[in-house]
């Protein structure tokens, strides 16, 4: 009999390999045509990939683009954002978020989160519309896999100010509203998704997409992505070259299918790590809004003494990262917007305690339980 192993396995924060093992034959029966024929710029793998991606979403119009950055860029410009204008949107979140509200020349003006969902608070929401005379329109980020409370923001803006849903993270994600089931990028004038390899539907490169209810929002979009062309050669306007790559939409296609079962295993490894680490008195596990179903982008811990819990993990060969150290309205590089610390306290306290732990679908019982042990370990249970 083997002697008891000493050392714990390693359980990496993602692990893509094991992904791509489960569905190898998929992606490379998808691919193949694609490369044979030489055609590798949208066409129809791309158009059935946003018919798909519509259907998952519930709206009229997808509109693949070339990431999920763009995605916002082409949103913004699409609703005539740009100079003179404010965007308000959360400094908790990726960098694209703001990055892309100042791409397009308009102002950040920031509004603090929910405490729980660590989503926008709508009640910051309206009081910085109220205190912002050019507002324009409002970016909502689907955190962590769940989604922002779209209805209780747009019950509180002026009639007629746009919603951007950040969905970058929340494809496949859900809310019950008014009794019905409302998918990720629905319910806001346009939604942005991401197929960054990491995300749950994730490319083998970069990819993203724009999704809309409108069909005056979905011709600007795709005329926006091909240099403001809709004709060869003739630009109705200055736009981008952002466009999905056919490979990359085959790819997605493939991967589709898989989701919503992928999402079941993340949110059953989410349920078994709530409930071992609900004795903890160290760390508080995911709020989930009981209107939402999330599809755990991310499983993220609020964790007393982080910094040292991350360094123990680390040493027992266990993944885990911090989404996001730092808020967006302390990076230097949105020092010209005037924000201080103290300014969005609830945004610094989590950027202080939140640690993220590995939750892919393909995690073994055996990692999560080793996950699990090192985390009671350090919190002396």
């Amino acid at each position: 009999m083997a002697p008891f192993p000493t050392e714990p396995m390693a359980v990496p924060l993602l692990d893509l390999k094991a992904q791509h093992g489960t569905i190898r034959d998929e992606v490379i029966a998808a691919i193949m045509p694609i490369v044979d024929g030489q055609t590798f710029i949208l066409g129809e793998p791309v158009e059935r990939l946003e018919g798909l991606v519509a259907k998952l979403s519930h709206t009229a119009h997808a509109v693949g683009c070339a990431n999920g950055t763009d995605a916002i860029l082409l949103a913004l410009r699409a609703l005539d954002i740009g100079r003179n204008d404010a965007v308000v949107t959360t400094p908790f979140t990726f960098f694209a978020t703001a990055g892309a509200v100042h791409n397009v020349g308009a102002r950040t003006v920031f509004a603090d989160i929910d405490p729980d969902t660590f989503n926008i608070s709508p009640e910051a929401v309206d009081e910085a519309v109220r205190n912002t005379p050019d507002a324009k329109a409002v970016i909502a980020v689907d955190l962590f896999g769940q989604m922002a409370a779209i209805d209780d923001i747009r019950a509180v803006l002026p009639n007629g100010m746009p919603i951007i849903e950040d969905a970058a993270q929340s494809i496949g994600a859900s809310r019950r509203i008014d009794g019905r089931k409302v998918m990720a990028g629905e319910m806001a004038d346009i939604g942005t998704f991401s197929f960054f390899p990491s995300k749950n539907l994730g490319g083998y490169g970069d990819g993203g997409m724009v999704v809309t209810q409108s069909d005056q929002l979905a011709a600007r979009l795709r005329r926006l992505r091909t240099h403001g062309s809709v004709k060869t050669y003739f630009h109705e306007e200055v736009g981008y070259n952002s466009r999905l790559d056919a490979l990359q939409a085959a790819v997605l296609a493939a991967k589709l299918p898989h989701l919503e079962a992928w999402s079941a295993a993340r949110r059953r490894n989410a349920s078994l790590y709530d409930e071992a680490f609900a004795d903890l008195d160290g760390v508080r596990t995911p709020m989930i809004d009981d209107r939402n179903e999330s599809i755990y982008n991310q499983y993220t811990l609020r964790a007393e003494r982080r910094d040292d819990l991350q360094e123990f993990l680390k040493k027992r060969g266990i993944g885990n990262s911090v989404y996001y150290p730092l808020p967006l309205h302390l990076q230097p590089c949105f020092a010209y917007l005037g924000y201080e610390e103290g300014d969005f306290p609830e945004s610094e306290r989590a950027a202080k305690e939140v640690v993220s732990l590995p939750v892919y679908p393909e995690l073994i019982d055996s990692q999560r339980d080793e996950v699990i042990s090192a985390v009671r370990a350090f919190y002396g249970r």
